[in-house]
């Protein structure tokens, strides 16, 4: 406590004193008043005393204030001028009015009074004009974080260079773990001898080991087919950068022995726990398999994914182990179940209605009620030639419904299957996805980040032609029942239109699909009158090709005219049209659709993956069929949005 507060307690109890003095003289005066002359006396001495002492206590009391107000005034000033935090006083023109030395310095300038922030910080300007408060800056290879008064038009500079040094490094240092598989490894290897086998894997390894060195991973080989990799966030910015050239290296490895083994990773990044590491690890892992492999996918804790990658043809599965396993999977799941619902992609094309056909046949071969969902407005002309053969047979028809009636319905202990695509935002009715608990997915596209919330089963092969042919399979393995020569027509106009007549995406089960429908009477005749179009359609699409530019080597774009809209049927027909072309790898159609959307549709023979690049514009698909949909969009910006996207993933990466 300072001593001038000190001495005005003792003087505060003194004055107590002096009034207690007081009130015993008045009342000792009544019994002997003569002694309380004296007594009076002693107490005006006393009293002239205490008043001299006050009057030396004032003058202290002055002292000290006057004191203590120029230190805090020279302390104020020193913490301006001395104090490591830039001050910055400017006016309206943005010319600098006061500054402190500290700032200047920041600055290397010695003074910065009468200065132009344009001149000598054009950087804050942005952040003066948009009145944000807080913001971080560099300025002089420093970083600092400003606080602006607007009301003062004052700005403080915190340097935290340092302190963001250390945010990069810890950042940069946080663990990574690698999931690697090498795709097809037993399907390669059967048959193999032991030499051969120890050759191939001895190659793989030494380039793994190679990659693993020349990066500063840490790998792990834990079985013939797996690796386990550890880095840190650094290093798989570098990787990522290069767009994990070691897919290609892999790739390349094997093709000149004529192996076609390729390289899947998942890596789990963005948490400090090891055990969460290696759960997003091997998700990321199960997802990049569940594309076709030959690819890699980055997991994040928010859910996002990103992919690398992905420019093969997934390799065909030779077994069909794992298609009589789904058939008797979904057997009983539909055996289970009160009510079964299949449901296809908005604007179904043959695929999709061959599939649910064949869906729809399995349920009803286990005695179950079973219905397709079908919007009979958002049909193209192919499919409502298959619909006006099904409204000929009335047992048939009967099963077809609209999706205002499956609502209706008692859903309770329901079983929706959904086939041709994974999405739920693009099924004819998603108000059955969130109604109905109980859900299977059958789809041949390569799997994106948008996925049906918990599955029941899932059967996705993107190796397959097409979905018709996943169902024909599983058609194959049911224990009882036969198909109708209509059903088979279906399931084989599915197979025809995703192959376009089996010239695209076929593998030998392919073969076998279409050689077991046929067998069960389907009739190519009548396939080919339901893929017949009108002269309109055909000049509509002329019309989109006529308009066809090259942007890249073997990469065409054609776009619609702004005021015309095109179905997606008609879109699509014309990318295919367009790989039909000399000098063509990939196609890209850019249109105005009925929804008031903007239509891309993409094809390609193999050289260059479209889906990758749909799905940097919010779509996707297969390897060489993709495609999306952009709202509030022009056609222009469409364009601008889809030659940004191929340039991505040209200029990422090799093609092929």
């Amino acid at each position: 406590m300072p001593i001038f507060l000190q001495k005005k307690t003792i003087r505060n109890l003194i004055y107590v004193l002096i009034f207690v003095m007081l009130l015993f003289f008045i009342i000792f005066s009544f019994y002997n008043w003569w002694i309380s002359i004296p007594g009076f006396f002693i107490f005006l001495a006393i009293v002239y005393l205490i008043i001299q002492q006050e009057k030396s206590f004032r003058q202290e009391t002055i002292g000290y204030v006057s004191t203590l107000s120029y230190r805090v005034r020279k302390v104020g000033e020193e913490a301006l001028l001395d104090m490591p935090i830039g001050i910055m006083l400017i006016n309206d023109d943005y010319y600098i009015e006061w500054s402190n030395p500290y700032m200047a310095s920041c600055l290397n300038e010695s003074s910065l009074i009468g200065r132009s922030l344009y001149d000598v910080a054009d950087t804050l300007i942005p952040l003066i004009k948009q009145e944000i408060e807080t913001d971080t800056v560099s300025l002089h290879e420093h970083k600092y974080e400003v606080i602006y008064k607007k009301e003062e038009k004052l700005l403080y500079f915190f340097d935290i260079t340092e302190r963001s040094i250390i945010e990069k490094q810890y950042e940069e240092e946080k663990p990574v773990i690698a999931s690697i598989y090498l795709d097809n490894y037993d399907e390669v290897t059967q048959g193999m001898d032991d030499q051969a086998r120890g050759s191939l894997n001895s190659r793989v390894t030494s380039v793994l080991n190679e990659w693993a060195i020349e990066y500063g991973i840490y790998l792990k080989r834990i079985s013939s087919d797996r690796y386990v990799a550890f880095l840190n966030e650094k290093i798989l910015d570098v990787l990522e950068k290069g767009k994990f050239n070691i897919l290609d290296d892999i790739r390349e490895l094997t093709a000149r022995p004529n192996l076609p083994l390729t390289l899947s990773i998942g890596v789990g990044v963005g948490v400090t726990s090891l055990p969460e590491l290696g759960g997003l690890a091997q998700s990321s892992l199960d997802l990049a398999l569940s594309r076709g492999g030959d690819q890699v996918a980055i997991k994040l804790p928010n859910g996002k994914v990103k992919f690398y990658g992905g420019k093969t043809n997934p390799m065909e599965k030779r077994t069909r182990v794992r298609a009589r396993v789904i058939s008797h999977a979904l057997r009983e799941l539909i055996q289970e179940s009160e009510k079964v619902f299949i449901m296809g992609h908005k604007y179904p094309d043959m695929d999709a209605i061959g599939a649910a056909m064949g869906i729809l046949k399995i349920a009803l071969m286990n005695q179950k009620e079973a219905y397709v969902i079908l919007n009979k407005q958002e049909i193209d002309a192919s499919v409502k030639k298959l619909m006006y053969e099904i409204e000929q047979r009335t047992e048939l028809y009967q099963y077809f419904i609209e999706p205002e009636d499956a609502l209706e319905m008692n859903l309770t202990n329901s079983l929706l299957i959904i086939v041709d695509t994974h999405k739920p935002s693009l099924v004819i009715e998603e108000k059955l996805v969130q109604r109905i608990e109980r859900i299977v997915v059958i789809d041949h596209h390569r799997r994106s980040e948008e996925f049906v919330r918990n599955p029941l089963l899932v059967y996705m092969e993107p190796y397959a032609s097409s979905t018709s042919e996943l169902v024909t399979e599983l058609l194959e393995y049911q224990p009882y029942g036969k198909i109708d020569i209509l059903e088979a027509t279906a399931l084989l106009a599915g197979i025809m239109v995703d192959t376009k007549s089996f010239t695209l995406r076929t593998g030998s089960r392919t073969f076998d699909a279409a050689s077991f429908l046929r067998s069960k009477g389907a009739d190519t005749v009548l396939i080919q009158q339901f893929l017949k179009e009108d002269v309109d359609t055909y000049i509509k699409r002329a019309k989109l090709v006529e308009k066809v530019q090259f942007y890249r080597e073997g990469i065409v774009i054609t776009k619609g005219d702004y005021d015309q809209v095109y179905s997606q049927i008609i879109i699509a027909q014309t990318a295919d049209t367009l790989l039909s072309m000399e000098n063509v790898e990939a196609s890209f159609v850019i249109s105005k659709k009925p929804d008031d959307t903007i239509g891309i549709s993409a094809r390609s023979l193999g050289k260059v993956n479209v889906q990758i690049v749909m799905e940097q514009l919010e779509g996707g698909g297969h390897l060489t069929n993709a495609a999306t949909q952009l709202t509030n969009t022009s056609i222009d910006e469409a364009e601008k949005r889809l030659k940004a996207a191929i340039d991505e993933y040209i200029e990422g990466g090799k093609i092929g």
